[in-house]
């Protein structure tokens, strides 16, 4: 199973996305203000002796869905409120100030 990926690298990859979107939007005159992120998976749960708490949810892919029981899948939703961290406010993308991305990720600060 080594093509799964797990829940936190799917919302670290949309959180990247942002970043980088918001890099290659400095300097334009066109701002947009970034709202709320709905975001939805199929996901499989499994015990993992490795991880804290001993539960690690894995995403389905939508193909694979069919064929996993679905008494072993669950359904999760979730909202994320993007705020830019130096200012508590809405993020910008492509904002004339770029804000603080340091919280966001390491990847963010190479």
């Amino acid at each position: 199973m080594g093509d799964r990926i797990e829940l936190a690298e799917v919302v670290g990859a949309v959180r990247d996305g942002l970043v980088e979107a918001t890099s290659q939007g400095a300097g334009h005159g066109l701002r947009f203000e970034l709202g709320d992120i709905q975001m939805e998976f199929v996901v499989e749960l499994r015990r993992d002796a490795r991880a804290r708490g001993g539960v690690k949810a894995w995403v389905v892919d939508a193909g694979a869905e069919a064929a996993v029981s679905t008494a072993r899948t669950h359904k999760v939703s979730f909202t994320l409120k993007p705020r830019d961290t130096a200012t508590g406010r809405n993020w910008l993308i492509a904002a004339d100030d770029e804000g603080d991305v340091s919280g966001f990720s390491a990847a963010a600060r190479d």
